[in-house]
């Protein structure tokens, strides 16, 4: 049997595929010539490569309407991005292109639908599904937005209070659309049974008919629920969308203008060269299972809207490194020390153990060995040690003649979330601003003074950094 990292590859999995190929021992991506940038402008480095954006996008529009079509259903379907995934300027705008609407996270968030406003990317009849916990700064702008003339906002209610802050500071004068988001179940694996987020199922009901029903000011358009871990084909996912769907039947019963279901949680993606996942069986199962209950209850289907941010986004990324050097530590362990690190470029790899496509750049017609790979930092977690498909990591040998070229390594489909998280120029998560920072120190009476080193970060410092302002 073959040795080579080639052989590897190939006798593993169907290669190549979608996405990956190899030529003149370096590997394509995406018909990019990777090898190219690493010459152009070195390494380490974050590549995203923006058509594969708008291809994620139609595919997941042509399935949905296949499956209405198939289905003779009579709803609509409508593709909102998730900007909580990626909220850079070029990638929002990209998805824009493609006739998508939005689903924020954030009170920093309606500041980016403004911009976007601005630039002429959006119109006033651009879905904006607001979603999330709402401090009173998001449900102010919100109002703004509403009050300004975007005619299709729909605030998604996660409490039942949340009502009341829009009921004092919306002043339009056409009914507004609101949402309700349903508190779903977790998996028995999780840490508690019910989601933090969005009304209990039982109580939803009678605070549609004590607060919503009858009040002229506010029509009841939409019901959402998220999947934590996403559209899975199992019992755990079937039965919460039987019991969403099941609300929505008992809802729209005396809630005729309800006509909305927002499918939160979106499809997985590939993160191993062996991902198998069927995403139009998923689909028409989606279609069908709604078009079932709803029959059954004898109520016109939903239109379904879906917020998808990983499969948007996430196979346009990567992140390219170069390898320094090799350790062996013992008998058994050969570290590859990459010139960045995970915790700073990729934190879901330590943060909650996430996988991520790995790939070497070069090298593929060498020897391969196992190997675990580290970063630069002091901290211990700073290692990536197993691919999503076996225990194990293995790469090419390094080339140890003199003048040889580095052994190259790039972890694909990094385009979701790992900007936010790892705090890059400056952004968080969600948007959420770092905090004020207050110092207490003693004087030399020994009294304790406290003065503001920092104040709270601002909205603006962050669109500054996202692209949206100069």
């Amino acid at each position: 049997m073959n040795n080579t990292y080639t052989d590897l590859v190939k006798q593993t999995f169907d290669f190549p595929q979608e996405g990956f190929a190899v030529s003149d021992d370096n590997l394509q991506f995406n018909g990019v010539d990777i090898r190219r940038l690493i010459d152009k402008y070195g390494t380490p480095f974050k590549l995203t490569y923006l058509p594969k954006i708008g291809s994620q996008i139609n595919r997941a529009k042509k399935m949905f309407n296949d499956a209405i079509k198939k289905h003779r259903y009579d709803g609509e379907y409508f593709y909102c991005y998730c900007t909580k995934s990626s909220h850079f300027s070029f990638i929002v705008e990209e998805t824009l292109k493609h006739n998508v609407h939005i689903e924020t996270s954030f009170a920093y968030d309606i500041e980016i639908i403004k911009q976007l406003y601005k630039r002429r990317k959006i119109t006033k009849d651009t879905y904006i599904i607001c979603n999330g916990f709402k401090t009173k700064a998001y449900t102010r702008n919100i109002a703004r937005l509403i009050n300004e003339g975007f005619r299709n906002v729909i605030p998604v209610l996660d409490n039942k209070q949340e009502f009341e802050d829009y009921k004092r500071s919306i002043r339009s004068k056409d009914p507004v659309n609101i949402g309700i988001r349903v508190a779903s179940e977790e998996e028995p694996t999780f840490d508690f049974y019910t989601s933090r987020l969005g009304i209990r199922s039982r109580d939803v009901l009678e605070f549609y008919v004590d607060k919503i029903k009858g009040n002229e000011k506010f029509r009841l358009k939409m019901l959402h629920f998220f999947m934590n871990k996403g559209i899975k084909d199992d019992i755990y996912y079937w039965s919460e969308l039987n019991k969403v769907v099941n609300l929505y039947c008992q809802l729209k019963k005396i809630c005729p203008e309800l006509d909305g279901l927002n499918i939160g949680g979106g499809f997985p993606i590939k993160h191993s060269l062996g991902f198998d996942y069927d995403y139009n069986y998923m689909v028409n199962e989606i279609v069908s299972n709604i078009k079932q209950v709803c029959k059954r209850n004898k109520v016109d289907v939903p239109n379904i809207y879906t917020e998808f941010g990983s499969f948007t986004v996430g196979e346009s990324g990567a992140v390219i490194y170069s390898i320094l050097d090799d350790k062996m530590q013992n008998d058994r362990e050969t570290w590859y020390m990459i010139d960045s690190s995970f915790i700073t470029t990729l934190p879901d790899t330590w943060g909650i153990g996430e996988k991520f496509l790995l790939l070497p750049i070069n090298g593929w017609d060498r020897e391969y060995q196992e190997v675990h790979l580290g970063g630069l930092t002091c901290d211990s977690h700073d290692f990536y040690t197993s691919e999503e498909h076996i225990n194990a990591v293995f790469l090419p040998k390094i080339d140890k003649a003199k003048g040889a070229e580095p052994l190259y390594i790039g972890f694909f489909h990094t385009g979701a979330y790992q900007d936010q998280l790892a705090g890059y120029g400056g952004i968080k998560h969600c948007m959420i601003p770092s905090p004020k920072h207050v110092v207490v120190e003693r004087n030399k009476n020994g009294e304790l003074e406290d003065w503001l080193y920092a104040k709270e970060q601002t909205a603006q410092s962050m669109l500054k950094i996202l692209g949206y302002i100069k």
